[in-house]
C-alpha cells in the first residue's frame, strides 16, 4: 500500500484575510440584504398568490452586476438560440471559453484555454458524476449557465482556471406543455430528434416533466502521414494512413421535478435526471508505405474496429429548505447518482498482403455509485453582513472489469509486441473516492459602493483503489495493486466589489483565491494500457501512484460598464501560479517500447486578458434597427519551469479566442436572424525538451434564423461549421529516433431544422 497524504495549513495571507472579517466567519457567494436571494424566490416560486411577484423580482435582479462574487450569467433564451442538440456546442460561444478536438464535434471544455481538469465542470453547484458526458444533457433541461471565474467557498475549489455551473430548470411559473421536433443533417447523414416538456401545479404542489430523444449517423474521415527518422536523424519510414469512421448513436433523456410548499414556509423539493445512449460504431485503417523509403511496415497494413457501447445514468437530488427564526434559514441537499457502461469491441488485423494476423475480442463494463450530502446555514447576525456556514461531502464507488482474447491462428507476424499467441488479458479495478469539504463565508455591504466578500473552505479527498490486471506476455501471472492517496486543501478567498461613487454604471472587482486541481482515479492507477501499434507519436499510457494535486494561488481583477438596455463592457485580468504541475512523459521501458505517464513537475504561470462587449443598437442610437452585438477575445499565455521555451506553455494553452455575435429582430415581420463567428488560434507548443506539438487556428461560423408564426409557435433554422475548415495538427519529437506525424480531419456543415409549439 502506498499513501501519499498532505494538508496544506493557512498561509499568513489567509490569516490577514480572516483577520480582515472581526466576525471570523465568511460569506455566501450569493444576493445583498437589499436583493430577493435566489433560493427564495425558487422556495415562493410555486405559492399561487406570490408567484407573479416573485418571478418578476428575480428577472430584475443581475447577477452579474450586483453580486460581489464574480460570475457570469447566460439564460435560457441564449442557450436554445442556435437549437443546438448539445450542451458543448452552446458553451463553445460564451466568453473565455474554448473547445479542444475538432470543430463542430465536440471536446474538453476550457477556461483561459485550459482543459485536463483545470475547468470544473458542475450539475446545480455540484461537481459533475465519474461518467457524466456533457453531450447527454439536453440544452432544453437547462435554467441558466454560470461562468464563474473566481472561486467561492460554497462551491468545490478544484477549480485553477474556473467553473461552469450548469442549473437544470427548477422553478414552475405558468402551466404549460411545450414539444420541439427537430431534424438535422452532418456530412450526409441524417438525424432526429424531439424534445417535450410539461409543467402545472396543483395547491401546494408544482411539478415540471421534461425528456429528450436524438437519433443520428455519422460519416468522418481522417488522414495521417507519419515520417520516422533513424539514429543518425535521417528519414527511413514513411506511412500514410487513412481512417473512415462511421456509425449510429441513440439517447433518451428524462428528468421529473416535484416541488412542494408548506404551510410553515418550507420547501421540499425533489429532482431526477435519466439518461441511457447506444453507440455503434466502426473504424478501419489503411496504411501505405512511400516506396522511396526502405524501412519496415507498420504492424497492420490494415485494420478494422467495431464498437457496441451502451451507457445510463441515473441522479436524484432531494432539496429540504427549512426557514428559522430572525430570516434564517437551513438548506440541505441529499443526492443519489448511479450510472453504468458496457462495452464490446472487435478489432480486427491485417497484414501487406491482406491476410488476417489479430482477432481481438474486448470487452468492459463500468459502474459508479455515488452519495452527496450538503447543507448550508445563513442567517443575518450582523447587519449588512450574510453569513453562511456549510459543509459538502460525496462518496462514490466505481468498479470497472475488462477481458481480451486475442486469436492469433493466422499468417505470423514478428513485430508484434510480444511473440503471438493466443493471450487472455483481463483486469478488474475497484476505487473508492470521498470527498469531504466544510466553509465559511459572509459578504458584508460596507457602503453602498463597496462590499467585500470573503470565505474559507477546507477539502479533503480520500482515494482507495485496488485490482489486477495480467501482462500480454505468455504464462505471466496476474499482478495485484492496492494504492491509497490522501490530500487536503485550505483555499481562503477574497472578493470585493466597487462601485465608482461618481457613476451608477462603473465598477471595479478584485478577488484572490486559492484552488486546486486533483489527479483523475485513472491517472493514479498504475495498469497499462497497450497500443495496436507502439510508437513514439502512438505510446502504450499508464497511471502514477504517486501523483500529487496541482496548487495554485490566483488573482482576478476586472473593470465593469454597463450600458443602457442591458449593455455592458468589461475587461479583466488574471494571474495564475501552479505548484507541482502534471505533464505527460513519454519514455522507453526495458522492452524498448514507448510508454507515456503523468508526472508532476515544477511549477507554472499562466495569466490573460479578457474582454467583453454586448449592447442592444437601438439604446445607442435613436430610431435605429434592433440589432444586438456581442463580441469577446480573450489573450492567454503560460509557461513552465521544467520545459525550454519558447512556446512552452501549459497544457497546450489557446494563446486567443474570439467571438462576434449580431442578431437581429425585424420589425415588419416576425423573423429574427443572427450568426457568430469564433477564432480560436494554434501555433507551436513545446511539450518536452524533445516532444512538440503545432495546431492551425480553428474558425467557426454559425447562422440561425427564427421565425415567430404566433406567441406560441416557432420555427427554428441553424447552420453550424459554415467555414467547414479542415482541422490540422503536427506532433515530432526531435533528436535520435525521431519522428514527425501530420493529421488532417475534414469538417462538415451542419443544418438544423427545429418546430417549437407550446400548448
Amino acid at each position: 500500500m502506498q499513501v501519499n497524504s498532505f494538508s496544506l495549513r493557512p498561509t499568513i495571507l489567509s490569516l490577514a484575510i480572516m483577520a480582515a472579517f472581526s466576525q471570523s466567519s465568511f460569506a455566501q457567494t450569493a444576493t445583498p440584504l437589499n436583493a430577493e436571494p435566489a433560493e427564495k424566490a425558487d422556495a415562493k416560486a410555486a405559492e399561487p398568490k406570490m408567484q407573479k411577484v416573485e418571478v418578476q423580482g428575480t428577472r430584475n435582479y443581475d447577477e452579474r452586476r450586483q453580486d460581489t462574487a464574480t460570475k457570469i450569467v447566460v439564460t435560457q433564451e441564449d442557450i436554445v438560440r442556435y437549437g443546438d442538440t448539445t450542451v458543448s456546442e452552446v458553451l463553445k460561444r460564451l466568453p473565455g471559453v474554448t473547445m479542444g478536438g475538432v470543430q463542430g464535434r465536440g471536446g474538453d471544455i476550457r477556461m483561459r484555454g485550459l482543459g485536463a481538469g483545470y475547468t470544473q465542470i458542475m450539475l446545480n453547484g455540484e461537481p459533475s458524476p465519474p461518467g457524466f458526458s456533457l453531450d447527454s444533457l439536453s440544452p432544453d433541461l437547462i435554467e441558466r449557465l454560470e461562468i464563474i471565474r473566481a472561486a467561492t467557498a460554497e462551491l468545490s475549489t478544484a477549480s485553477i482556471a474556473g467553473s461552469i455551473n450548469i442549473v437544470l430548470k427548477k422553478s414552475v411559473q405558468t402551466a404549460q406543455k411545450e414539444l420541439k421536433l427537430g431534424l438535422f443533417e452532418d456530412g450526409g447523414k441524417f438525424g432526429e430528434n424531439i424534445n417535450y416538456q410539461v409543467s402545472d401545479k396543483a395547491g401546494r404542489m408544482s411539478y415540471s416533466i421534461s425528456g429528450n430523444l436524438n437519433h443520428g449517423q455519422y460519416e468522418r474521415p481522417s488522414y495521417s502521414d507519419e515520417v520516422r527518422m533513424d539514429a543518425n536523424g535521417n528519414p527511413f519510414v514513411k506511412t500514410h494512413t487513412y481512417n473512415l469512421g462511421w456509425g449510429t448513436f441513440s439517447n433518451v433523456g428524462f428528468s421529473p421535478r416535484v416541488n412542494w410548499n408548506f404551510e410553515n414556509g418550507d420547501t421540499l423539493t425533489t429532482q431526477s435526471f435519466v439518461n441511457a445512449n447506444r453507440f455503434d460504431g466502426y473504424s478501419t485503417d489503411v496504411r501505405t508505405n512511400d516506396p522511396n523509403f526502405n524501412g519496415l511496415l507498420p504492424m497492420y497494413s490494415s485494420d478494422l474496429q467495431k464498437i457496441h457501447s451502451d451507457f445510463s445514468m441515473l441522479r436524484t437530488n432531494l432539496n429540504w429548505i427549512h426557514k428559522l427564526e430572525d430570516s434564517a434559514k437551513l438548506d440541505v441537499k441529499l443526492g443519489v447518482n448511479y450510472n453504468k457502461r458496457n462495452s464490446d469491441v472487435g478489432f480486427a488485423g491485417y497484414n501487406k498482403d491482406n491476410a488476417q494476423i489479430l482477432d481481438r475480442k474486448s470487452i468492459s463494463g463500468a459502474t459508479d455509485k455515488g452519495l452527496t450530502m450538503s447543507g448550508k446555514y445563513s442567517a443575518p447576525f450582523v447587519q449588512d453582513h450574510s453569513f453562511v456556514f456549510g459543509w459538502d461531502g460525496a462518496y462514490s464507488k466505481r468498479s470497472e472489469t475488462r477481458t481480451q482474447k486475442d486469436n492469433v491462428d493466422f499468417v505470423a507476424n514478428t513485430l508484434s509486441v510480444f511473440p503471438l499467441s493466443a493471450n487472455n488479458l483481463d483486469e478488474n479495478f475497484n476505487a473508492d473516492v470521498t470527498r469531504l469539504a466544510v466553509f465559511a463565508q459572509d459578504e458584508w455591504n460596507i457602503t453602498k459602493q463597496w462590499s467585500v466578500y470573503g470565505g474559507l473552505r477546507w477539502e479533503g479527498i480520500d482515494t482507495r483503489s485496488s485490482g489486477s490486471f495480467k501482462s500480454p506476455i505468455p504464462n505471466a501471472n496476474n499482478t495485484p495493486y492496492d494504492i491509497h492517496n490522501r490530500f487536503s486543501v485550505w483555499s481562503p478567498i477574497l472578493q470585493t466589489l466597487y462601485k465608482l461613487p461618481d457613476s451608477k454604471n462603473d465598477q471595479i472587482r478584485l478577488g484572490i483565491t486559492r484552488t486546486y486541481k486533483a489527479p483523475d482515479t485513472s491517472r493514479l492507477i498504475p495498469r497499462r494500457f497497450y497500443s495496436n501499434d507502439n510508437t513514439r507519436n502512438n505510446p502504450d499510457s499508464q497511471g502514477n501512484p504517486n501523483l500529487k494535486p496541482e496548487l495554485a494561488w490566483g488573482l482576478d481583477m476586472a473593470y465593469e460598464h454597463y450600458l443602457p438596455g442591458g449593455g455592458m463592457l468589461s475587461a479583466s485580468v488574471f494571474l495564475r501560479k501552479i505548484n507541482d504541475i502534471t505533464r505527460t512523459d513519454s519514455s522507453e521501458d526495458i522492452n524498448g517500447k514507448w510508454v507515456s505517464m503523468p508526472v508532476n513537475d515544477g511549477q507554472a504561470t499562466t495569466k490573460g486578458i479578457e474582454l467583453e462587449a454586448k449592447f442592444p443598437l437601438r439604446a445607442m442610437m435613436e430610431g435605429a434597427p434592433a440589432i444586438d452585438f456581442r463580441a469577446n477575445v480573450s489573450f492567454n499565455w503560460s509557461s513552465l519551469s521544467s520545459v525550454p521555451g519558447p512556446n512552452n506553455r501549459l497544457d497546450s494553452q489557446t494563446p486567443i479566442s474570439a467571438n462576434l455575435g449580431v442578431d437581429y429582430k425585424m420589425d415588419k415581420i416576425p423573423l429574427t436572424v443572427g450568426g457568430n463567428a469564433s477564432f480560436q488560434s494554434g501555433g507551436p507548443v513545446n511539450i518536452s525538451a524533445v516532444q512538440s506539438s503545432y495546431s492551425v487556428p480553428k474558425r467557426v461560423l454559425d447562422l440561425y434564423a427564427l421565425w415567430k408564426f404566433d406567441p406560441k409557435t416557432n420555427l427554428r433554422v441553424s447552420l453550424g461549421n459554415l467555414l467547414h475548415q479542415d482541422n490540422i495538427n503536427v506532433g515530432s519529437f526531435s533528436g535520435a529516433n525521431g519522428s514527425v506525424q501530420t493529421n488532417l480531419t475534414p469538417t462538415t456543415v451542419t443544418a438544423r431544422v427545429m418546430f417549437e409549439h407550446k400548448f
